[in-house]
C-alpha cells in the first residue's frame, strides 16, 4: 500500500509553470503545398530558392562563382543571406574584376555555401571563339549566358573531358573556401558530346564523392518549360535533353556513399 501524500492546500507561493505540460517532441506537420519536390517543370530561378531554403541556413555566407547575368537570384531576397558574386567576364562580374572558379579570392574554410554554373557543353571549349557553341536561338542565348566570348584556357582539355575538368577544378576549389560543414550547389546537364552519351551529373558526382569526399545530400530535376529547338537534325539518335539538374554536396570526411569504385 503506497504512503499516504500530504495535499498541499496553499499555493501562493507555486509558480504555475510547474503545473505545465508540453509535448517537445511534436513536430508541426507540412502542409503538401509547403513540401519541397526533388522535380519542377520550371527556371533555375524558381528552383535555386527552394534548394537554398532546404540546405542552406538564413544568415549564411554564399558565393555565387559563375554568376553570370545573375538570373539564378532573381527570386532568392537576398537579405536572408550574405551573398558575393563572381564571373570570369568582367562585364557581368558585380566588382568588375574577372574572376575565375578555379582561382577564388576567398579564404580557406570561409564560405558557409558556393554555386557553381559552369559552362555545360563542350561548345563552350572550343578554340575557335567564332565556333563557340554556335547554331539555334538556343545555343545564341546559352552563348550570352555562359560564355564572354573568348576561348577558354581548358589546359589542354578538349571536348566533353574540358567540360569534365573545369567542374573537378572547380570543385577542388570549392572544398578548399568551404566551412567543414559547408555546402556545395552544382547545376549541370548531361550531353552527347561525339555520339557518345555523357551523364555529366553522374561523372561529376563520382570525382566529388571520390576524390573530394563530398557527400551528395540532394538533387533537383528542372524540366524546361518550353521544347527544345531542332536544328540540322536528319536522324534522331538520342533523347534530346529537356532536363538539367541542380546537385548539392556536403562537405564530409566518410567514404562515398553514391559510387562505387575500385581502389
Amino acid at each position: 500500500m503506497s504512503e499516504s501524500v500530504e495535499l498541499v492546500t496553499d499555493f501562493s507561493e507555486v509558480d504555475k509553470q510547474e503545473f505545465r505540460i508540453q509535448n517537445e517532441s511534436f513536430q508541426e506537420k507540412l502542409a503538401e503545398e509547403d513540401l519541397i519536390l526533388s522535380a519542377y517543370v520550371s527556371r533555375n530561378d524558381d528552383v535555386l530558392p527552394r534548394t537554398l531554403d532546404l540546405h542552406v541556413e538564413k544568415g549564411s555566407t554564399i558565393a555565387d562563382v559563375t554568376y553570370g547575368k545573375g538570373n539564378f537570384w532573381t527570386n532568392v531576397n537576398l537579405n536572408d543571406y550574405e551573398v558575393y558574386a563572381s564571373d570570369l567576364d568582367p562585364g557581368k562580374s558585380p566588382s568588375g574584376y574577372p574572376v575565375d572558379c578555379r582561382d577564388l579570392p576567398y579564404e580557406d574554410n570561409s564560405l558557409d555555401a558556393i554555386v557553381l554554373d559552369p559552362p555545360y557543353r563542350e561548345g563552350f571549349f572550343r578554340q575557335n571563339k567564332d565556333m563557340l557553341a554556335t547554331g539555334d536561338e538556343e545555343h545564341d542565348r546559352f552563348r550570352k549566358a555562359y560564355s564572354n566570348g573568348e576561348v577558354l584556357d581548358t589546359k589542354g582539355s578538349k571536348y566533353h573531358q574540358a567540360v569534365l575538368d573545369l567542374y573537378w577544378e572547380a570543385g577542388i576549389e570549392a572544398h578548399r573556401v568551404l566551412k567543414e560543414d559547408g555546402t556545395l550547389i552544382v547545376k549541370t546537364q548531361d550531353e552527347v558530346s561525339s555520339n557518345t552519351q555523357e551523364l555529366t551529373h553522374i561523372q561529376i558526382t563520382n570525382f566529388y564523392e571520390k576524390e573530394l569526399d563530398l557527400y551528395t545530400k540532394d538533387l533537383f530535376v528542372v524540366v524546361r518549360l518550353g521544347k527544345p529547338a531542332v536544328s540540322g537534325m536528319n536522324n534522331q539518335v538520342h533523347a534530346r535533353k529537356n532536363h538539367s539538374y541542380f546537385l548539392v554536396y556536403e562537405m564530409n570526411t566518410n567514404d562515398p556513399v553514391n559510387v562505387l569504385y575500385d581502389d
